[in-house]
Order: structure tokens, then C-alpha cells, then sequence
């Protein structure tokens, strides 16, 4: 076998033609890289329609750089000798192809990150890592913007962002005179409502033989394969953007913080799966929401909502990820302790709205941003769940969780393990809440209206019970001292029953 000149890794979530590794790729004298690792599959025990979904599109993106005449090899986990981590990957190419030189787009995950800075020393082969440009912000740049500041709020570094994109504004303002509509995006939902569904994409060739070989080596892990919808080619997943667009965008803003019975997309778009793989660019993604702002086809609110989630949120918890680790991921800032309960994997609860939520990400490997952190993540920080737990199973469950993305939003937002650096509060409710956003209570075993007692809400106990044995934590906290006050205003008797409903809860968990 000649020697090579460059041996280009691509890892799993790096599925993009212009990727950086990608430039300057010469096929006559270079050869990329890629594989289906067993590593990588069970690091977490990952839902069997996560696993599909990527070791799919990694199979058509392969076959896309084939047709841009690129030398690809593409190692299959059923392969005789296939490695089962990045490291057997490149030990094997480098054997087999002696080259002058590795190149790799920077991993997404700190895990990865810390394995490929051992290769150069392992093999004695330069290692060139180049920068990942899919985002707007780089680590270093995130890393200027916090410096100094008592406290990283989202909302500033998002009108940075907006500033540098030029999305959604007019000169130097923003548009329609307003940085931020979320106070317009809390309708609660109604059963009359049209729902859309996101765009299905019909399992071809490729994708069922990675649905066969799923089930046959994952077939022990969570969550349904069947039925399998998914896009897994670029083309495909521009069309379920594009389909989101025009179905659903018009409404998403409204209604976004909703929840219903047997209804779990709403008007969501369901593609964080392609863009954190690397099938949709997020800024092609916002300027296309924003050309249909404009031209008059989305209400504002709906765009800047949908548009804030990506160039904010994903590129803020990213930054913070790459600010904190190694070693956020334990933080536990309220010393939460309590084992992850069974029914996070079996749907198998009483409580309407864990059980929907749990049930639907069985099935898809999705669940909206409200229920993920108002239903599952609410309910693990009112009963004190270890947040790294917690977190292993986000990491878990869902089709777009990647460790960068993920961790920041339950350690930080979902959880407040990190003390208050993430979220400005934390974000724990009563049944309250759930019942105004959702129609879960309705058909609960548990009376949402009821505070204490065996048939009360479990979430109410739960609430005033979180912030009794939390207030020396939060007391200074402006957005929870109207609540420290309230619970101060209940008679001694019902801050009894409010304890006694909530430990006997937790004894039964």
C-alpha cells in the first residue's frame, strides 16, 4: 500500500462538505477517514434511533464525498477488525497507510478533544487540528467575552451575536425595536389548534441494513427504532427545514412553550439532530427564518424566538462549555444526591406529564425544550436527582445530545448545579405551571389544585419542600425571594404537611 500525504479524520458529528479538515483535501494524494465505533455508541447507553440516525447520515455522507472524488475509507461496526474508539481507528489507518500527516476538525466533546491531543506523541506523526468554523463563536472568543463579568447572561451575549450576524436587524437596531419577544411566546395550547408534523424521510437501502445491524448490536438499549423517520442526507434535512418553514414557523413563536397530550412536535422543528451533526449550517438555517420574516411569511416573535435559539442559546451553552470543563460536569451546587428513578427509562409513573414525557422520547428520541427542562428536568431538580445522572440520561435519550450542547443545559439551566453561572435562577415549578402550558393534568391520577396529601400533585409538595431546605442557597436570589416569602406565610401545621407529603413521596421513589 503506497503512502499518503494527509490521513483526514471525520468524526460523527462533523458530516460537512466544507468542513475545515476538508479544505485542501487532494484526492490523488490524501484519504479520509471515517467509522461506526462501538465506543461511541455505548460511552452512554444512547437510544437505538440516535444510534441509526448518525451511523446512517455518516453512511451518506461518505458516499457524498465519494461523489466530490474524494478517497474515503468508511469502517463498518460489523466489520471483522473494527476498532471500537478513534484512537483504533487511526492506529489501523496509520499501519496501513504510513501518512506524512493527520489532520481533524476540533473535537466537539471534551472527551475526544483530550484523546486527539495524545495522537501526535503516540505516533509519532504531526497532528494538525484545525478550527471548527461552523460556529459563530470560537471557545477563545467566548472566553474574551466573560472575562470579567460577574455574571454570563445569555440575553447580552445573544444581542453580541445578533450585532455580529447582522440577523433580525435594522442599522445598528434591532428589529421591530425589541432585542427579545419571548414574553409573546407563552400561549398556552389548545386541542383545535392545526398541528403539523415535521417532514418524514423514508428509510432507504442504506438506512435499513443500519437498522438491522442497530437492533442487532443495540438492540438492549433504550428507546424504539421503529418507525424510523429521520432525514440522513443533506438534501433531506434542508427539505424538513424547509418544511418546517412553511407549516409550522408562523405559529412556533406562540406556541412553543406548550405542551399537549399525544401532540409532541406542536410547531417545533424538529432538525436540532441535523444541525448539531453538521447536515444544516445554523447560519443558512437563521438567514432563511429570517428572509421569511421578511417577507412578510412569520411573525416576528416567531423568528426571533426560533432564531435566539441557535446564534444564542446553542452558541452560549457551548462557550460555557468550553469555559468550564474538565470538571463541570460535577458540579452540584445544591448537593442533590437521589438516584435517577426507574421510570425515567419505563414511562412507567402516575404523574400524566413524566409519563408523556418519557413515553414520547421512547419513541422518538425527542422532546421539546419545555419538556425537557419543565417536566423531566423540573421534576429532578424538586427531588433532589444527582444532576450527573440526570445528565448521563439527556445524554442519553435524545437525537440532537452532544456532551457540548447537553451538559451546560442540565447542569447549568435545568438543574442550577453550578450555583447560579448558567441560569439566573433556578428553574423549579409546581403543578401550577404544568397545568397552565399543558392538558397533562386533566387526565392525571393527581389532583394538580391539591398541595399535600396522597392524592395532591407530587410537584406542589416537591416545590415548597425544594425551596424550605434550599433557602439559605437562593435566599439572595431577587427572582426567589417572592417565593422564600410565600412559604414563610404558611401556617407551621401546613409547612409540616408540605414536608411530610414530600419525604413520603421521595420513600416510595
Amino acid at each position: 500500500m503506497p503512502a499518503i500525504r494527509n490521513l483526514i479524520l471525520i468524526l460523527g458529528d462533523q458530516l460537512t462538505p466544507d468542513l475545515t479538515a476538508l479544505i485542501g483535501a487532494d484526492p490523488a494524494r490524501d484519504r479520509v477517514l471515517m467509522g461506526e465505533l462501538r465506543d461511541e455508541a455505548t460511552y452512554v447507553r444512547h437510544h437505538k434511533k440516535k444510534i441509526a440516525f448518525l451511523f446512517s447520515a455518516m453512511c451518506h455522507f461518505a458516499e457524498e464525498l465519494r461523489a466530490a472524488e474524494l478517497r474515503v475509507d468508511y469502517t463498518t461496526l460489523d466489520q471483522p477488525d473494527a476498532p471500537g474508539s478513534f484512537t483504533g481507528l487511526i492506529a489501523q489507518a496509520v499501519a496501513r497507510y504510513k501518512p506524512e500527516r493527520i489532520i481533524v476538525t476540533e473535537a466537539g466533546e471534551w472527551r475526544v478533544a483530550r484523546d486527539i491531543a495524545g495522537w501526535e506523541t503516540r505516533f509519532s506523526i504531526p497532528v494538525e487540528i484545525r478550527t471548527d468554523d461552523r460556529f459563530l463563536c470560537a471557545p477563545g472568543d467566548f472566553r474574551d467575552w466573560a472575562a470579567g463579568r460577574k455574571q454570563l447572561r445569555m440575553e447580552y451575549f445573544y444581542r453580541d451575536m445578533r450585532r455580529k450576524t447582522g440577523l433580525l436587524m435594522d442599522g445598528d437596531q434591532p428589529a421591530g425595536g425589541k432585542w427579545n419577544y419571548d414574553s409573546e411566546n407563552r400561549k398556552a395550547p389548545a386541542l383545535d389548534l392545526f398541528m403539523p408534523r415535521p417532514k418524514a424521510i423514508a428509510p432507504d437501502a442504506i438506512t435499513q441494513a443500519v437498522l438491522t445491524l442497530v437492533e442487532a448490536r443495540f438492540g438492549h438499549h433504550f428507546g424504539d427504532l421503529a418507525p424510523f423517520w429521520f432525514a440522513v442526507t443533506r438534501a433531506d434535512a434542508e427539505a424538513a427545514l424547509a418544511a418546517f418553514i412553511t407549516r409550522a414557523l408562523p405559529w412556533f413563536g406562540d406556541y412553543q412553550d406548550a405542551m399537549l397530550t399525544r401532540e409532541p412536535f406542536l410547531y417545533h422543528a424538529v432538525i436540532a439532530q441535523y444541525l448539531n451533526c453538521g447536515l444544516l449550517d445554523p447560519l443558512r438555517v437563521c438567514r432563511a427564518v429570517e428572509a421569511a420574516y421578511r417577507a412578510g411569511q412569520a411573525p416576528l416573535n416567531a423568528a426571533e424566538g426560533f432564531i435566539r435559539q441557535i446564534i444564542g442559546w446553542r452558541e452560549y451553552v457551548r462557550g460555557i462549555y468550553w469555559l468550564k470543563m474538565p470538571g463541570y460536569e460535577r458540579s452540584n451546587a445544591l448537593g442533590h444526591t437521589r438516584p435517577l428513578p426507574d421510570f425515567y427509562w419505563t414511562g412507567e409513573t402516575a404523574m400524566a406529564c413524566v409519563k408523556a414525557a418519557v413515553t414520547q422520547t421512547k419513541e422518538l428520541a425527542y422532546a421539546h425544550h419545555i419538556q425537557r427542562l419543565m417536566v423531566t428536568g423540573n421534576f429532578a431538580l424538586l427531588a433532589g436527582i444527582d444532576p450527573y445522572a440526570l445528565h448521563e440520561w439527556y445524554l442519553s435519550v435524545y437525537a440532537d445530545a452532544y456532551e457540548w450542547v447537553e451538559l451546560p443545559n442540565t447542569v447549568g439551566m435545568s438543574q442550577f448545579a453550578d450555583g447560579g453561572l448558567l441560569g439566573s435562577k433556578p428553574y423549579a415549578a409546581s403543578g401550577a405551571y404544568i397545568n397552565r402550558m399543558s392538558n397533562y393534568c386533566g387526565a392525571c391520577r393527581f389532583d394538580v389544585k391539591q398541595r399535600t396529601g396522597p392524592d395532591a400533585c407530587p410537584f406542589n409538595a416537591l416545590y415548597w419542600d425544594f425551596i424550605a431546605r434550599n433557602r439559605a442557597l437562593i435566599g439572595a436570589n431577587p427572582r426567589m425571594a417572592q417565593m422564600i416569602r410565600t412559604y414563610d406565610h404558611f401556617a407551621p401545621p401546613e409547612q409540616e404537611r408540605i414536608s411530610d407529603s414530600a419525604a413520603r413521596f421521595l420513600a416510595r421513589l
